[in-house]
């Protein structure tokens, strides 16, 4: 061939090079005009304007998009939206191919893309994909910075254990679901667990010693636990860059996987996306889910219908306020794995004054630990008061017990000399065990003390009507409205209002 029939050749193919990207510019840009009209604004620059046209080859477009989890929502949201635009642009016959970016590679590396034929062609397992250079090599989803058990960070604190979590009614149910998630994890009923309570209830202190117990037992197991934040972060940074892929892999990889405070991922669709991918593939392939929420899934908005019905496929429990019992049990516990023993009414001192959570009572503890080291004093009960005066804003001396037992008195109806009385009736026991439950958390006094003020009752007396109350409180509603009630009265006493 001559140097000038070389030329010409050359022209022609960059001719019909050009031609042919013009005209699938021009075919996806006709889809778009028809896709426009059928999406809102926001979703069509989200969803279909980073899209960009190959090729258009007879009947068959080919689209590039920028990730995995782009062509997994297109195919599961816009399937219909695309088909009519394709059979409107290019006819009954009309075809859309895929070309995905799963790794925007560098200046020494070209893109690694992916080609999926005709839509809804993914097959998860082996894959055909292309380089940059046009040569195929073999893919796998899971190809991606393979975990080794013993060395991944599982992020857990290897102080949370199943020895040192103090077992109470308030959470026995949720520990034993734990125990037998950590013998044998994926494998029971229990999966999702899903653990629900308040702040300081002990959620994430369990979970770990989950993850604790399986790292221990199970040491080929990997165990991850993230709280929703950095998986919302680790996401997000995932879709800017163009990871989502290797975001999926790395957590498919799991297997046991810990996701904390789950409740904030409320009203974040992508993220809801992406972990409903997750849960379902560590769900069906035998891996263990464990989630920790402030509200049983029931109670949970902003969710996806179809998340929020995987979240009830397993078991869900609640951690409550610890009582009175399990409250000096902690205590007790805490200080003695520092080394110390505390005498029993310090002990009930502090079970009763700090009524907020169990982390307010760890750093009352820890506080109480810090005054007796620097003044080099034994803790005793004049020593908590004294911390607890700085720390807990409710023990105030202006609320004293004869104010307690007058405005309860007048509450209830009843006479002060009927509430000091030994008279049993219900109608004077009730406002008795009342005031007693407000002197317990209004002011210094011991146990002792208290029940020397109501007819010289001992300190077990004052013991059984601060349980009493308790219980009323969580059986009876109208009972603790009154609770409530009287709380407002004395909170604006001591705030002057």
């Amino acid at each position: 061939m001559s140097p000038a029939s070389k030329k010409i050749e050359a022209f022609s193919s960059t001719r019909k090079l050009k031609i042919m990207v013009v005209d699938c510019a021009t075919v996806w840009s006709d889809c778009l005009e028809v896709i426009r009209k059928e999406v809102d604004d926001q979703n069509f620059n989200t969803w279909f304007k980073p899209i960009n046209p190959l090729k258009n080859d007879g009947d068959v477009l080919t689209i590039q998009v920028p990730s995995q989890f782009f062509y997994e929502w297109l195919e599961e949201h816009y399937v219909p939206v695309l088909k009519r635009a394709i059979h409107e642009v290019l006819g009954p016959e009309g075809r859309l191919e895929y070309s995905v970016i799963v790794d925007s590679g560098n200046q020494k590396n070209p893109p690694l893309m992916v080609n999926y034929p005709n839509g809804n062609g993914l097959k998860r397992n082996h894959l055909q994909a292309m380089n940059g250079n046009g040569m195929h090599e073999d893919y796998s989803p899971f190809s991606f910075k393979a975990l080794n058990p013993q060395t991944v960070n599982s992020r857990l604190n290897p102080s949370y254990t199943f020895g040192n979590f103090v077992e109470g009614d308030c959470n026995r149910l949720a520990r034993s679901a734990g125990v037998a998630v950590a013998k044998k994890p994926g494998t029971t009923s229990f999966n999702p667990l899903m653990l629900y309570g308040g702040v300081g209830v002990g959620k994430t202190h369990l979970v770990q010693a989950i993850g604790n117990e399986i790292k221990k037992n199970l040491p080929e197991k990997i165990v991850l636990y993230v709280d929703q934040n950095d998986f919302t972060s680790q996401f997000l940074n995932a879709l800017q860059n163009h990871k989502i892929q290797e975001f999926q892999n790395y957590y498919l990889q799991v297997d046991l996987l810990i996701l904390d405070d789950v409740q904030f991922l409320a009203g974040r669709e992508k993220t809801q996306e992406m972990f409903f991918h997750i849960f379902n593939q560590l769900h069906q392939s035998g891996k263990q889910i464990i989630m920790t929420s402030d509200c049983p899934p029931r109670d949970l908005k902003g969710f996806q219908e179809r998340l929020l019905s995987r979240f009830k496929w397993g078991l869900t429990a609640d951690l409550q306020e610890p009582d009175f019992e399990t409250k000096l049990a902690i205590i007790h516990n805490k200080m003695q794995s520092d080394g110390i023993e505390i005498p029993t009414e310090v002990a009930e001192y502090l079970a009763y004054s700090v009524d907020t959570n169990l982390r307010d009572m760890e750093g009352v503890l820890n506080s109480l630990l810090f005054h007796a080291t620097l003044l080099k004093k034994e803790i005793d009960l004049e020593l908590a008061k004294e911390v607890l005066k700085n720390i807990v804003k409710e023990i105030q001396s202006d609320v004293s017990v004869d104010f307690i037992q007058k405005t309860v008195a007048d509450y209830f109806k009843v006479s002060l000399e009927q509430m000091k009385s030994k008279v049993k009736k219900r109608e004077i026991v009730i406002p008795r065990q009342v005031a007693m439950y407000f002197c317990k958390r209004y002011t210094q006094l011991t146990l002792a003390l208290i029940g020397g003020n109501f007819g010289g009752r001992d300190h077990s007396t004052v013991i059984h009507a601060l349980e009493s109350v308790e219980d009323m409180m969580k059986t009876d509603a109208n009972f603790k409205n009154s609770v409530e009630d009287l709380t407002k009265k004395f909170k604006s006493r001591m705030t002057g209002s």
